[in-house]
């Protein structure tokens, strides 16, 4: 256990983070998962619909840091391809 002032700050500090990082996280694999159940459903209206918002929160979660630029652009693309070979 940290005995110092700032290493006991840090740890709850990571704590909160952590936490934040973890629903972020949560919110951007259910966005996908919804993009994914549309598309197995042949459903394209819906597909486009749950792209849109996958898109918006995976952006948001790449410019909070949570994910680097690239991950967030790799999973839109996965995701706007299979939308796409649906047609």
């Amino acid at each position: 256990m940290a005995n110092i002032k700032s290493a006991k700050k840090r740890i709850l500090v990571n704590r909160t983070k952590a936490a934040r990082n973890k629903s972020i996280k949560s919110s951007v694999k259910t966005a996908c998962k919804k993009v994914t159940a549309a598309v197995e459903a042949n459903d394209k209206a819906a597909a486009n619909a749950a792209l849109i918002a996958a898109t918006s929160t995976i952006g948001k979660a790449a410019s909070k840091g949570v994910y680097h630029k690239n991950t967030a652009s790799r999973k839109v693309s996965r995701l706007a391809q299979a939308v796409n070979k649906m047609a």
